[in-house]
Parts: structure tokens; C-alpha cells; sequence
């Protein structure tokens, strides 16, 4: 459940805005139609705030946030935005997120970076035009979240983006929404009638330490929109980008392996489509894997090259099927907690009985019965491996997550901010830490990147390895890959994981 705020400004143009039509979408909405359609798919008594006055917006803001019991959706009422977009924002696992627009490099005639505190589309319209007409670049972010946010009466150092609007908080940081917006309401005859209601709160928020995460709106669409003929640019441009695709690629997960990433993903979400507009559930798609991978074993078994070349063409299929279900379930938007421990639990089945697959088959094909003893301790290895990765992750689940600094609303810029993160900086640049930045650093470049990705033996890794091992040579060749990558692969997590640790 999530709690929908639209703030709008009365009187202003976000509230003529609303009647302004979309003529190149189905049915002809108003952008107030639209977005009330939007608003209800997510909160059936979503909250409208009309800005008489800044410092009354703010309090009414703060109002809701006080007695809210789940997620809160800010959205501007002039917003035109992909259902999609709005999807994405509102399951992204951060406690807080934003929407933004980076700057582009701008230099001028002596090679100097342009940092400016003007309307976006004076300084640089070609990348914004109407749709970010009174927007200011008064936002400097990072790799991941807002570092800091200005005002008309705050500075903020070398402002590199704008927030175009929605802003998403999870329930734990509704507290200090409300808290925030009280403080900035008693501060409200500090800001100009150009600062923008989301502006406003996301500068408290970070100024109260909350981590603000940032997302672009990539291949999707945001728009404020303010005149009709914005509203028709904006709907034609709208009408011609393809949201279902958008939905599609974001059903594959973005932090896959190398071999899942080239030789799987590249096309198993056109068959988690195909599936989802059939009807399939993801568990379904489940028990096909879980079908592909005991027949695959079955093939192994025979101990022939035929069945050994079978097999590893039904064990690769097993794990395409294995990506599909996930992908079909982000696709259909159906989740659920026996999916996720039917897909967990019968990865390990599906490759423990091609362990035993194989194995038999060595030995009805005439070669000696130790291979169970290979068999047995790449189960044992590959175990050990998984007791290692969850129960590190359930150590890191309960870790509270390092606070930011904070700095007074009342500031006029953020040099405190900036001292408390140069420090940490500094902090973190040391030691084992500094190490782990170092080899984190290393990671923008793309052989690194996919080699760390690889030598973990993820399980895209470790199905083609067995596949293409059985299907070429035998049993004892995989059986030996398996063990040899394998134990790189441990000795590598338990070194990182145990620097993380003492980090």
C-alpha cells in the first residue's frame, strides 16, 4: 500500500495545468484525469494539498506524514508521467528516492565546468526546453543519492542536477518527513516563489541525514507540464515511446553474470513475454525448469555422448527457464513468498541431481565408482558456499545503516555538509577500507568489472560450466571444474566478506 500526496499551488499553473488535455493518448485525458487514475490504482483517497500559501502546504504535508502507516508517493499535479515510472519508483528498495535530471557537461571558452543556479532551460535548453521551465539547478548528487539540495536562500557547491518531482519515502521515514516540513513551514519567508514544494523537502530531508536515492527517467517519460502546448509536445512524445518494452527490460535484473547477462538474458524476457500473456505463473515456469533439470540429470545418466550432449543442452535450458520465472514474475508484477522459496530451494535440487546424473552415468559407462567422492565434495563445496552467502546476508540485514551527517535547516549553504562527508571520505580511505574503495573503484573498468562478476562462480557461471564440461569430455573434467572454480570462488567471497566484516 502506498499513500499518494499530490501537491499542486492554487492559485498557479499547476492547477490550470490540470485541465489541460493529452490529445495524443487514448481517450484524451486531462492531465488531472490521468494522474487521478494513476493516483488511485495506488491509494483509493489519495491526499491533494493546494498550495495557498507555502508554510500551509508544508504543515499539511507534515499532517499526513504523521499519521501515516505506509509508503508515501509526493506527486506534483501538473506531472505527466509512464505508469511504469511510477511503479518503479514506488518498489525501489531504498527508504527514500528521487527523480532527477543530471546536467550535462557545460564548459565554457576556457575548458572550466559551468556550475550555474538559473532555470534549467536557460542555461542548457536543449536538454530540458518547456518540459523543465522553472526548475532550478540547485542540486548536486553522487553515484547513487542527493548530496545536497539548494534554495533561494541556501547555496548549495557545484549544483549538477535538478529533481523533477516525485519524491517516494518509506514508512520508517515518515517521522522525519513530518518533523521536516514543521521546520521548513517556520522557515518559509526564508524561500522565493520560485522554489519548487519537492525541492523544499528533499533539502530538509537531506539536511536531517536521510539518504535520498536518485533514479533518471531513462527510457521512460516525466513531464511538468504548465501550457497546452507543452501538454500536446508532451503527449505526443509520450504516444511514441514504447512503455511496454521499458517494462520488459526492467523485468531483467540489472547486476546478473557475465554468461547470464550475454547468453540468456538477451532474450529469455521475449519468452517471460510470451508466458505472462498467456496466462503462465512463475511457478509454472518454475516446475518447467525443474523439468528440464531431472531430465537433463536422466540424460547424464546414461552415461552415452548422446545423453551427455542432451544434457548439457537441457541443463542450459533449465537455467533459461530458471531466469524466465523471476523475469515473468517482475513482468506480471506476481510475487510471493512460495515463488521465492520454490525458485531458491529448487536451484540447489536441479543442480545437486545433475551432480548425481553425472555420476551414474561415469560409472555405468565403465569408468571407476570414485567419482561419488568428486560428486560429494563439489556438493559439499558448492553447500558451504551458499550457507556462506545467506548467512551473510542476513548478518548485513540486520546492520543499521551508517547515519549521514546533518547540518541545521537554518544554514545559508552546505559547507558543513561537505566538511562531514570530506571527513568520512577520509575516514573510509584508510586501511581495509580504503583497500575495499580501491578495489570497488577498479570496477568502471569493464574487465574488472566482469571478472569479479565471473570468479564468484555465480549460478549462470556454474550451469554452463557443467554443461559445456559434460557435453565435451566427462563427469570427472566437470566434477573437477566445478571444485577448482569453485574453491577460487570461495576463498575469494570469504576474503571480501571477512574485509567487509572488520571494515
Amino acid at each position: 500500500m502506498t499513500r499518494v500526496v499530490l501537491l499542486g499551488s492554487s492559485p498557479g499553473p499547476d492547477t490550470a495545468a490540470t485541465g489541460l488535455r493529452l490529445a495524443a493518448l487514448p481517450g484524451s485525458p486531462t492531465i488531472g484525469e490521468r494522474l487521478r487514475d494513476q493516483a488511485l490504482s495506488l491509494d483509493p483517497r489519495p491526499a491533494l494539498i493546494e498550495r495557498t500559501d507555502l508554510a500551509t502546504a508544508l504543515r499539511a504535508v507534515a499532517e499526513i506524514a504523521e499519521s501515516a502507516q505506509e509508503s508515501l508517493l509526493l506527486l506534483p499535479t501538473n506531472s505527466v508521467i509512464h505508469d511504469e515510472l511510477i511503479y518503479q519508483i514506488t518498489k525501489a528498495k531504498r527508504g527514500a528516492i528521487a527523480l532527477v535530471a543530471k546536467e550535462p557537461r557545460a564548459e565554457d571558452e576556457n575548458g572550466e565546468r559551468i556550475a550555474y543556479d538559473v532555470p534549467i532551460e536557460e542555461a542548457q535548453p536543449e536538454i530540458g526546453g518547456n518540459s523543465l521551465e522553472g526548475l532550478m539547478v540547485r542540486t548536486r548528487v553522487g553515484k547513487s543519492r542527493v548530496i545536497s539540495v539548494g534554495t533561494a536562500h541556501h547555496a548549495v557547491t557545484r549544483p549538477n542536477a535538478i529533481l523533477l518531482g516525485p519524491l517516494h519515502l518509506s514508512a520508517r521515514n515518515a517521522p522525519v518527513l513530518a518533523e521536516t516540513c514543521r521546520e521548513l513551514a517556520d522557515l518559509a519567508h526564508l524561500f522565493g516563489p520560485e522554489d519548487d514544494l519537492v525541492q523544499l523537502i528533499v533539502f530538509g530531508l537531506v539536511r536531517k541525514g536521510v539518504s535520498v536515492g536518485i533514479r533518471g527517467r531513462r527510457d521512460l517519460f516525466y513531464r511538468r507540464i504548465t501550457t497546452q502546448a507543452e501538454a500536446n509536445e508532451a503527449a505526443t512524445e509520450m504516444h511514441g515511446m514504447d512503455e511496454d518494452r521499458a517494462r520488459l527490460n526492467n523485468a531483467v535484473k540489472g547486476a546478473d553474470g557475465f554468461f547470464t547477462t550475454y547468453f540468456v538474458s538477451t532474450y529469455s524476457r521475449f519468452i517471460a513475454r510470451w508466458a505472462a500473456r498467456r496466462g503462465l505463473t512463475p511457478n509454472q515456469v518454475t516446475l518447467i525448469s525443474i523439468f528440464l533439470g531431472v531430465a537433463a540429470a536422466v540424460c547424464f545418466a546414461t552415461g552415452e555422448r548422446l545423453g551427455m550432449v542432451a544434457g548439457g543442452v537441457l541443463i542450459y535450458f533449465a537455467f533459461v527457464f530458471d531466469c524466465v520465472d523471476g523475469q515473468v514474475a517482475r513482468y506480471a508484477r506476481q510475487f510471493g513468498v512460495l515463488g521465492a522459496w520454490l525458485d531458491a530451494t529448487f536451484d540447489r535440487f536441479k543442480e545437486y541431481v545433475v551432480f548425481a546424473g553425472l555420476a551414474v552415468g561415469y560409472v555405468v559407462a565403465g569408468h571407476s565408482d570414485d567419482i561419488w567422492i568428486l560428486a560429494l565434495a563439489a556438493l559439499a563445496l558448492q553447500s558451504v558456499k551458499h550457507l556462506l552467502d545467506f548467512s551473510f546476508g542476513a548478518a548485513n540485514r540486520r546492520k543499521p545503516p551508517a547515519p549521514l551527517p546533518t547540518t541545521p535547516l537554518t544554514a545559508p549553504d552546505d559547507r558543513g555538509l561537505r566538511k562531514a562527508l570530506e571527513h568520512r571520505k577520509a575516514e573510509r580511505s584508510s586501511g581495509v577500507r580504503g583497500l575495499l574503495k580501491m578495489w570497488t573503484k577498479a570496477g568502471k573498468f569493464r574487465f574488472v568489472y566482469w571478472a569479479r562478476k565471473m570468479v564468484v562462480f555465480p549460478i549462470g557461471e556454474r550451469f554452463a560450466a557443467i554443461a559445456i564440461t559434460a557435453a565435451l569430455f566427462d563427469a570427472r573434467v566437470t566434477f573437477i571444474t566445478l571444485l577448482i572454480w569453485g574453491s577460487v570462488a570461495a576463498a575469494y567471497t570469504v576474503t571480501g566478506r571477512v574485509m567487509r566484516s572488520l571494515a
